[in-house]
């Protein structure tokens, strides 16, 4: 069905659709785009186009929760004036959702807290993540994809996924999350978005 419905992925090496599906299988993951667990996406290689598993945000967060160790995790806008202090030398932020001073977005931040009392969060400006985006994405140095449709979603994403990789106890399944989505990352595939 999600091969159907993509033209992209039509266009995809079969055994890369079959390989993408079994592994979001492997880790309990639909492939329902309205879920937002994961998804196969098109990629160009030297050696013609094929599909890769991208866990999606709701996947993380779901491989996070699974693991039962999770007590809360989130990934939120930060408007102008909610960010109140940082500290430098312990990674401590501090947030207060009441303080804006306007509707203009100057960064993301990320919070989990574990069941056994550990908290962090994690922060990036709206200039750090477009950095990111820049250095990480074909998609966002082109101009298009989902980048340019909800920067915001993938802002957010990033964070999620940063907080994860490195605060997080890791289950297997969120082991290999992260693998699958660091090889979009590393950039040892093109996105044909």
């Amino acid at each position: 069905t999600v091969v159907q419905n993509n033209a992209l992925l039509q266009k995809a090496d079969v055994n890369s659709v079959v390989m993408g599906a079994a592994t979001a299988a492997s880790m309990d993951l639909p492939l329902h785009p309205a879920l937002g667990y994961a998804a196969l996406v098109p990629f160009n290689s030297k050696d013609g186009c094929y599909a890769q598993l991208q866990v999606m945000a709701n996947g993380l967060v779901e491989l996070a929760m699974r693991s039962g160790q999770v007590q809360s995790l989130i990934a939120e806008e930060v408007l102008d004036g909610q960010l109140v202090k940082k500290n430098k030398f312990t990674g401590d932020y501090v947030f207060d959702e009441d303080a804006k001073k306007s509707d203009k977005v100057i960064g993301y931040m990320a919070y989990i807290r574990l069941n056994n009392g550990f908290e962090k969060y994690e922060y990036m400006t709206v200039e750090e993540i477009k950095a990111h985006a820049q250095k990480f994405s074909q998609t966002f140095r082109k101009g298009g994809g989902v980048w340019r449709d909800n920067f915001s979603a993938m802002a957010k994403k990033t964070l999620l996924r940063k907080i994860l990789t490195k605060w997080c106890p890791k289950s297997l399944q969120m082991q290999q999350a992260i693998v699958f989505d660091q090889s979009v990352v590393n950039g040892t595939v093109d996105n044909i978005e």
